[in-house]
């Protein structure tokens, strides 16, 4: 694993990580006042840590990671960097933890969907804009 994870190399993502860096929590970025949380990857292929800023779905502790590539008919890369490890370090304000991810399905899927649609609501507009079925995890 690289000491220093990557930053995005899609400039509206690296910005946000860069100030949650400068910061040192997650509360210095929202999108339309929607909160952040950051995540930390683990490349599949390469085995280098990876940032990845994703929309706040969290309940009892536990947080999602919803792979939506906003409605893009592919997978986010991070996607398969979980699937091949996951173990993930997860940021939420300044507390930062680690936790293991695993993809849900079925009733519990529902669940975290209607979880990550109530905290994001563009997550809806994403699903009927492609036919996949976009992948959560949850990470506990």
């Amino acid at each position: 694993m690289s000491e220093t994870p990557e930053l995005s190399p899609t400039d509206w993502v690296r910005q946000q990580t860069e100030k949650i860096l400068a910061a040192g929590t997650t509360a210095a970025v929202d999108l339309d006042g929607m909160h952040v949380v950051l995540f930390t990857t683990i490349g599949a292929k390469s085995g280098k840590a990876r940032y990845v800023p994703l929309m706040r779905v969290e309940e009892d502790g536990k947080y999602a990671m919803v792979a939506s590539k906003g409605g893009a008919p592919s997978h986010p890369n991070w996607y398969h960097n979980v699937k091949a490890n996951p173990e993930v370090t997860v940021q939420d304000g300044d507390a930062v933890m680690t936790r293991t991810a695993r993809e849900v399905s079925g009733d519990e899927r529902a669940h975290w969907w209607t979880l990550a649609v109530a905290a994001f609501p563009p997550y809806a507009e994403y699903e009927k804009n492609t036919d996949r079925q976009i992948p959560v995890f949850v990470l506990e």
